[in-house]
């Protein structure tokens, strides 16, 4: 192994165990310093198509990243690349899944996606929590590159209004940091003044020393123009030089070109081009992955007394904490559980704390209900599905062969029962938002609890156990809020209707003085039929806004305050070595040990615990 090759995989390595110890770049969790932003790292930064996911699949030669509109990218990924021997077989291994190396690009695409929804749920949250994939093949060459959310300006259907702004915090946290590495990537087709990775790079970094300005999609510019002055340095300086590539078209992506076949491709055109084969050799995604790798290597160098210095300073603060706070953990079994439990319980302190406003946190919650869910109740197309059209569709259909004669019921109900199907996305919406804002408070809960500090694997196994609980709650506020919009829809509000002819008398309409020539089954019919039923929907938004957010709060707020460890006290009481933990606890404790804590455990679950004791000869 050269030098270049250990040193970038040190510093891989050094990210990893960060990662794993919840120090990564953008938290704010940390009470002693940051090693991980002491830690060299190219961040790559561009607004949507940009064509920031093709330069990425680019320099790696092979198409694994999952694709679509809007925010694709919601988790930080951590693309750590290692070149290996040309005889060696090429694979791909996720941090989360150590050991297994994946051959298939599709799988790797797939659990990337998977991956984040574990985190943020399926709804279009983000989340600072990195994902860490490492890739070993011969057509790379080692480099490690920190992909980041593309920056957008608005949000869609089912992003919270804050998307935006979410986003630019989470991007500069990673880039203002003096040792990161700005891959600021720009479409070539656009005005470079409108970039939003420049203008973010230009603020962070006015100098241009840490930025590398990447070009995209120089082949679709207008036919008689070119990006020479923002090659060449002329538009806008940068400290380092300006590199041009040519991604897949959308038709080769579809067709499944092979990434080597692109990179040649990349390659031929610089090199015919009248307006850039001056550059051709310093121009594509094969150059631009080899100067990262040889910047990155310069860099590591120059900061690696930084690093040592900040390692030293850091194992004296934590042993320095040791000794203030580490009392030597009892051999016996009994009194190391109930520090387990005492653990527990200052962690379940600080949670309740943010939920109930003694920490910073648990207004995300109302922020859900009071601004998210009525904006995505607003935007649910009404306006079309009670258009004219459609209402005289729906009602004629409903009619079947022969016309209604007085109302039509029918057509009333299928325009309803259409409408109110719309309320689903909201409903699910809101309690997958809940659920990501609830695992959040978790994790800081736990970085947050100064006595679980020293004990990073229960640390995990409170993080995997609430977190397994949540998931439970979520399903479960689920299926309520839902239940709700279809008890909506499976028996309507009589009453209302029948106050319809009462409505129109008093705005002066009475059904007695229509004129008898009026066409029932006119525009003016099927409008009116459209309004009330407009109406009854409005009454129903305003009913679900009010139940929705109860059904969230108690089966997943409440429940978490309430439950949200009992499973895994649970789980304490019936292993026998609890093998994953620090403490190795074996399960043959003495009964008076534990007596103080049974008021976590329900009449079942200590009957249950008595009769494995006495399984074991323990009285």
């Amino acid at each position: 192994m050269t030098s270049m090759e250990s040193l970038i995989g040190l510093v891989n390595r050094i990210q990893q165990a960060c990662t794993v110890l919840g120090d990564y770049g953008g938290a704010d969790n940390n009470a002693f310093s940051s090693l991980w932003e002491a830690l060299p790292s190219v961040a790559v930064v561009g607004g949507q198509s940009s064509g920031k996911s093709s330069v990425l699949e680019s320099i790696v030669g092979r198409d694994f990243l999952p694709r679509g509109s809007g925010i694709v990218t919601r988790r930080p990924l951590v693309l750590q690349l290692h070149k290996v021997d040309g005889k060696a077989k090429e694979y791909a291994e996720f941090l989360h899944m150590p050991g297994q190396k994946i051959t298939d690009y599709a799988i790797v695409r797939q659990e990337i996606q998977n991956e984040t929804d574990r985190v943020t749920g399926r709804t279009k949250q983000i989340s600072p929590v990195p994902i860490h994939l490492s890739i070993y093949s011969p057509h790379v060459v080692n480099l490690t590159l920190i992909d980041l959310p593309g920056l957008t300006k608005v949000a869609v259907e089912g992003q919270p209004e804050t998307i935006a702004q979410d986003i630019e915090n989470m991007v500069r946290s990673f880039v203002d940091k003096p040792n990161c590495i700005i891959l600021a990537i720009s479409p070539a087709n656009q005005d470079i003044a409108t970039s939003d990775a420049i203008k973010l790079s230009r603020e962070v970094d006015p100098s241009g020393e840490r930025t590398f300005g990447v070009l995209t999609k120089l082949d679709l510019m207008d036919r008689g123009t070119n990006a020479l002055d923002v090659l060449e340095g002329r538009s806008y300086r940068l400290q380092h030089p300006w590199v041009g590539v040519v991604n897949r078209s959308q038709a080769d992506i579809n067709k499944n070109v092979d990434m080597i076949v692109a990179r040649r491709k990349e390659s031929e055109y610089f090199e015919t081009s009248p307006d850039y084969g001056h550059l051709a050799n310093k121009m594509g995604s094969v150059y631009l992955a080899k100067l990262l790798s040889q910047h990155l290597e310069s860099v590591i160098r120059q900061r690696i007394p930084n690093i040592t210095s900040l390692i030293n300073k850091t194992i004296e603060e934590l042993e320095s904490e040791m000794n203030q706070i580490g009392r030597p953990i009892a051999a016996d079994a009994g009194a190391q559980l109930y520090t387990i439990l005492e653990l527990c319980r200052a962690f379940d302190r600080v949670f309740k704390e943010h939920l109930d406003g003694g920490r910073p946190g648990g207004d995300r919650i109302y922020n859900v209900f009071d601004n998210q869910l009525p904006a995505a109740l607003r935007k649910l197309p009404f306006d079309r599905h009670l258009s004219l059209q459609n209402v005289r569709k729906v009602v004629s259909e409903a009619d079947g062969y022969q016309p209604h004669l007085i109302a039509p019921e029918q057509g009333y109900r299928r325009l309803i029962e259409g409408a109110l199907s719309y309320f689903r996305g909201p409903a699910e919406a809101s309690v997958d938002a809940v659920h990501f804002v609830l695992k959040e408070l978790v994790r800081k809960s736990i970085a947050e609890t100064q006595e679980l500090r020293r004990f990073p694997t229960l640390q995990a196994e409170i993080a995997a156990a609430t977190n397994e609980a949540l998931e439970r709650f979520r399903e479960e506020s689920k299926k309520t809020a839902m239940r709700l919009v279809d008890m909506e829809a499976s028996y309507l509000t009589v009453e209302f209707f029948r106050k319809l002819p009462q409505e129109m008398e008093k705005a002066g309409n009475p059904a007695n003085q229509a004129t008898p020539n009026v066409d029932r089954y006119g525009e003016g019919h099927y409008r009116r039929i459209g309004s009330n039923v407009s109406s009854y929907i409005s009454m129903i938004s305003d009913t679900l806004r009010n139940t929705i957010p109860k059904a969230v709060v108690y089966c997943q707020v409440r429940e978490a305050k309430l439950s949200l460890l009992n499973h895994f006290y649970i789980q304490i009481g019936k292993k026998e070595v609890l093998s994953r933990s620090r403490f190795q606890l074996k399960l043959m404790f003495p009964i008076f040990a534990i007596k103080t804590h049974l008021s976590f455990l329900g009449k079942e679950d200590i009957v249950l615990l008595l009769e494995r004791w006495s399984t074991l000869g323990i009285n």
